[in-house]
């Protein structure tokens, strides 16, 4: 097996590539060895020596070369064009977001790819064994106070009331964001606020039986600043907070959406986010004004009556690269011992490995079979 490693090619703020350790780790197993592209790594300050000092089984190639390879690994999804250069029968281990990538999945079946989603890889518990949530939770969080406070005129005074934090959701990534959102998102800031005698955050966690009844809803969105979307809808075609609503939020409120789900209007119904009529953002552009250009793209496809500033990424965790990439190469390093030893499709989720089980849970045409949710 040769593994193929190609950059990302996505917005210009995605500089996330594997590190040389990861990559002399898979050199040193028993594969025919490693293609990376040319110029990986280069985002986060290596040169292609840093790679290749490491073994000689790595070489540097173009990213044809890498997808052509029997193994791909890349942690966002390649584009439709670079998913049709991959071989019949080879084997892609990406952020494949099944749930909400309906067309990507069929793309993927009838390309005869042998497809491993990372945000499904999870254990016999549910849960996931390569995730970065504390990364979302902390970089939205940030991202978030720190645009309250440019707009919140009493957010510094000891006299103002707590601030009030509502989480949608509450999973793992509503923990994430619970913990990070109770300290501003920042450490230092909440030394400063604690230090100046500030009244700290209020965090409310609603679940998503509550979200559907509008007049508590309307309640609680009243005496929200921060209100963050941290679902995962067994529906994403169903928004949870109708744009109709955010109307009663204050005017400093801000929105942050920690969901990667993005908006497919190519697809009948529609994917949407939770919240009605927020943006999608990348790492390029995540924090939208009300009177940002990208609102204007929704006109006419969702609500978008009523604004507050969001922020909103594809990739929370591409904030902050070298630090994800580390932890992301630590988590995938355990699966490879099935991925390189057992070939997919001969996977059994009733093995003794727990490993090979929540691998074959994660396969497409398995999660395809399985999903409660399918198109």
């Amino acid at each position: 097996m040769i593994i193929g490693l190609p950059r990302m090619h996505k917005e210009a703020g995605e500089l996330r590539d594997f590190l040389p350790d990861f990559v002399s780790y898979l050199a040193r197993t028993e594969v025919g060895g490693v293609v990376i592209e040319e110029g990986y790594g280069t985002g986060m300050g290596f040169r292609t020596q840093d790679y290749l000092r490491r073994s000689p089984k790595i070489k540097v190639g173009s990213v044809d070369d890498c997808l052509a390879q029997d193994l791909v690994i890349v942690v966002r999804a390649p584009a439709p064009e670079a998913l049709e250069k991959l071989r019949r029968g080879a084997l892609l281990l990406s952020m494949l977001h099944y749930a909400t990538q309906p067309r990507r999945n069929a793309l993927l079946i009838d390309l005869g790819i042998r497809a491993v989603s990372l945000d499904s890889v999870v254990d016999d518990r549910g849960r996931r064994l390569v995730e970065n949530m504390t990364a979302v939770g902390w970089n939205a969080m940030e991202t978030a106070f720190a645009e309250l406070r440019r707009r919140y005129v009493a957010f510094e005074d000891p006299e103002r009331p707590p601030l009030r934090a509502t989480i949608l959701g509450s999973g793992s990534v509503a923990g994430a964001a619970a913990f990070a959102a109770a300290r501003y998102g920042d450490q230092d800031l909440r030394a400063r606020m604690v230090a100046k005698g500030v009244p700290g955050v209020e965090i409310r966690m609603i679940d998503h039986d509550l979200t559907s009844r509008e007049t508590y809803l309307l309640g609680v969105l009243k005496e929200t600043d921060v209100l963050i979307d941290a679902t995962r809808r067994p529906d994403p075609t169903r928004t949870v907070v109708p744009n109709r609503l955010i109307a009663a939020m204050p005017q400093h409120a801000v929105i942050a959406d920690l969901s990667a789900d993005p908006y497919d209007f190519d697809v009948d119904p529609p994917i949407v986010k939770a919240i009605e009529g927020v943006p999608q953002g990348d790492l390029d552009h995540y924090v939208f004004h009300p009177d940002d250009r990208a609102y204007e793209d929704l006109v006419g496809l969702v609500d978008i009556s009523h604004r507050r500033v969001a922020a909103s990424c594809y990739s929370w965790p591409g904030i902050h690269p070298l630090s994800c990439m580390e932890l992301y190469g630590a988590q995938i390093e355990p699966l490879l011992h099935v991925l390189l030893n057992r070939a997919p499709g001969t996977w059994d989720v009733d093995s003794d490995d727990h490993l090979e089980r929540s691998l074959a849970r994660a396969e497409i045409e398995r999660w395809m079979h399985t999903s409660t949710y399918s198109r």
